[in-house]
């Protein structure tokens, strides 16, 4: 079972939500040429969502999150904003207090970015906490080529893609062409945890 830190004096994973995805959509929408109107038909997320979310009132479900990301042709991890740890030369840390992190309000899912370098040779790294019996719900297709590896790393897993159903356990990997529709969930009464390695093949 994995052990979790609990040592009070390290500062909590960042929550940059509210602030910084708002400012990155809105960022992203305004170099796309695209009105809230037009993004809000784009993403099938309703214009007074939107605005609430460009002005950091609003924090979305993991849902939501994924249908504007997907309208503005980004990853969720752009959204979000890169990690705020830093490095040079051939390595590169990320320390876990400076980790960019997305908690949907509704659920308590947390997504932790743990990629020191994001989009390294096209791919990035990210570790998923799903509270006993969440679903993230079916997530939009990613564009073709996109693939996803995953290890369980605590509890059970239940991954859905297209009609295809995986049940996973502690320890157990699963790879799939992200090109269709998907979730994951957590259909027991203790936490699951797990990584996902996402790849963009261009």
């Amino acid at each position: 079972m994995v052990q979790h830190d609990t040592n009070a004096a390290e500062p909590p994973p960042r929550d940059d939500l509210a602030g910084a995805f708002g400012g990155n959509v809105r960022r992203r929408r305004e170099e796309a040429g695209l009105t809230l109107e037009q993004l809000s038909v784009q993403s099938s997320v309703s214009r007074a969502m939107l605005s609430k979310v460009e002005r950091g009132e609003k924090s979305p479900t993991i849902g939501v999150a994924s249908k504007i990301a997907h309208a503005l042709d980004a990853s969720l991890s752009d959204l979000i904003g890169g990690p705020a740890g830093g490095g040079s030369g051939v390595a590169v840390a990320l320390r876990r207090h400076e980790r960019p992190v997305f908690r949907d309000p509704a659920t308590g899912f947390e997504r932790h970015m743990v990629s020191a370098a994001p989009g390294a040779s096209g791919a990035e790294m990210i570790v998923h906490h799903l509270p006993a019996h969440v679903s993230t719900g079916l997530l939009p297709a990613y564009p073709a080529g996109t693939e996803k590896q995953l290890v369980v790393l605590d509890g059970t897993l239940t991954v859905a893609i297209g009609g295809i159903i995986e049940t996973l356990n502690t320890g157990d990997s699963l790879f799939f062409q992200a090109d269709a529709d998907h979730g994951f969930a957590n259909r027991t009464n203790a936490r699951c945890e797990y990584i996902m390695v996402i790849t963009r093949r261009t």
